[in-house]
């Protein structure tokens, strides 16, 4: 029962923030932000698959099972939130910040318990603490990609800017 709940979260969250985007989201901001939600969604499958050297977490049904939540996880809530965020918050630092910071400690606590208890995935050697620090780091990283990215952009297209 627990991982019929499991896997019916998984499934709709992918569905129903990936619909929310599709119609909602405007096509600039997502090619705008696709790159560093790419980016970031490949630090978290890097992680992911470095998980069973290191046990960091534990899924019930092995590495099939821990392939399928990481991929529903970085493909749905994870990427589809990522994007919102840049598209609301971007070129307003302290806002991103602020708005990390509440959403990483509201996954890191609260939701992670619950997803632990409706059997998502259990913790080993990471705690609600490390996942913060981890998800804010990785935040605060992909601002610094972004504006990478649209500095290198600029400079591109305007070759005069650069001089």
């Amino acid at each position: 029962m627990v991982t019929l709940i499991a896997n019916f979260f998984r499934i709709a969250n992918a569905i129903v923030l990936w619909a929310i985007v599709i119609y909602f989201l405007p096509k600039q901001s997502f090619k705008r932000f696709l790159p560093v939600t790419l980016f970031c969604s490949c630090l978290l499958l890097i992680q992911t698959l470095l998980n069973p050297i290191f046990n960091w977490w534990k899924v019930k049904g092995g590495t099939k099972y821990m392939v399928f939540d990481a991929l529903a996880f970085i493909f749905g809530p994870f990427f589809t939130i990522n994007l919102w965020v840049f598209h609301f918050t971007y070129g307003k630092f302290s806002l991103y910040a602020l708005c990390n910071l509440i959403m990483d400690f509201i996954f890191a606590f609260p939701l992670n318990a619950f997803f632990q208890k409706i059997g998502h995935y259990k913790l080993k050697k990471f705690n609600s603490k490390i996942i913060f620090f981890i998800f804010y780091s990785l935040s605060l990283l992909n601002y610094a990609f972004q504006k990478f990215i649209e500095k290198d952009n600029s400079e591109l297209t305007n070759p005069e800017s650069s001089k």
